[in-house]
């Protein structure tokens, strides 16, 4: 089942010289999501400060756990805004 989770980072209690030192290790637990398959595509928001992530998880708890392990979520740097399961679109499907 896929996921998307749209997070956002709490830049009222940090700066970017906060944020700068985990952001390496941020990206590294991302490109291994991306590996492992969890997750499929990674964006940055356009509006603010933080990024979505398209999962490809058995629930809302497995979606959950792996953004736990990200360093900024950990570090209590990036708010989890939403986790919202998908379901395909039954428009795009044969014509009745």
């Amino acid at each position: 089942m896929q996921f998307f989770a749209l997070l956002a980072r709490n830049i009222e209690k940090f700066t970017d010289a906060d944020f700068a030192p985990l952001l390496p290790e941020e990206a590294e637990q991302r490109r291994s999501l991306y590996a492992e398959g969890a997750v499929r595509q990674v964006w940055n928001r356009g509006d603010i400060p933080g990024s979505g992530m398209m999962f490809e998880a058995g629930s809302d708890a497995d979606v959950r756990r792996h953004l736990a392990a990200l360093p900024l979520v950990k570090a209590g740097m990036m708010d989890i805004a939403a986790v919202v399961p998908l379901s395909p679109y039954p428009g795009f499907g044969p014509k009745r």
